[in-house]
């Protein structure tokens, strides 16, 4: 869903459906509120932060997740700032970044301030870096927390599984393919959590 289709009556909806996972994708694009504006998204920086702010006061350990997109068409290096700062108050569990791709047709094609591939990907390894530590802090704020896990695949050793706010999570077993099991997180691993069976 778009942020702008969030209301508080549907969170509070989706606090009582017992099945949920708590992993929100909300594409933020961008945050400069200048550049959305340009982009023609229906949302701005403040209303992005009081969704996520109110999402997470529902769901505490819920993980939430965006898109952003670097060297839009007349970015300037203060947006961009901009843009790093507002990732950095979101404190995303996880991002994907992507450099502006110039689409013929597209109305952004026609606007001044095109960027050339250096700048772009300079920009886009910078939010990568943001991003990175941001996943960083969240592994670690999941340290010692309970959850339960879906193994759905083996990898050597370990069976590999998801939890429900999508943390992978690896734990040394043997084959646990479709079991939900209760598993205690204890450090980040890999590209998730190792954790241990309880």
């Amino acid at each position: 869903m778009e942020p702008d289709q969030f209301t508080d009556e549907l969170i509070e909806n989706l606090a009582k459906n017992d099945k949920l996972c708590p992993q929100f994708h909300l594409s933020l694009q961008s945050g400069s509120d200048t550049v959305l504006a340009r982009m023609n998204r229906h949302y701005n920086t403040a209303f992005y932060f009081d969704l996520i702010t109110n999402l997470r006061k529902v769901f505490p350990e819920c993980a939430i997740t965006t898109d952003v997109m670097c060297g839009f068409p007349g970015e300037t290096e203060e947006e961009f700032g901009e843009s790093l700062a507002f990732m950095e108050k979101c404190g995303f569990a996880d991002m994907h970044i992507f450099p502006y791709s110039r689409r013929p047709g597209t109305p952004a094609d026609k606007m001044p301030g095109q960027h050339n591939n250096a700048t772009k990907e300079e920009r886009s390894r910078a939010a990568i870096a943001v991003a990175e530590e941001m996943r960083h802090a969240y592994e670690a704020s999941m340290v010692a927390t309970t959850h339960q896990v879906l193994f759905e695949e083996t990898a050597g050793e370990f069976a590999v599984g998801h939890t429900p706010n999508y943390l992978k999570v690896y734990v040394t077993s043997g084959v646990l393919h479709n079991q939900i099991l209760p598993v205690k997180l204890t450090k980040p691993f890999r590209d998730g959590m190792l954790g241990e069976l309880l």
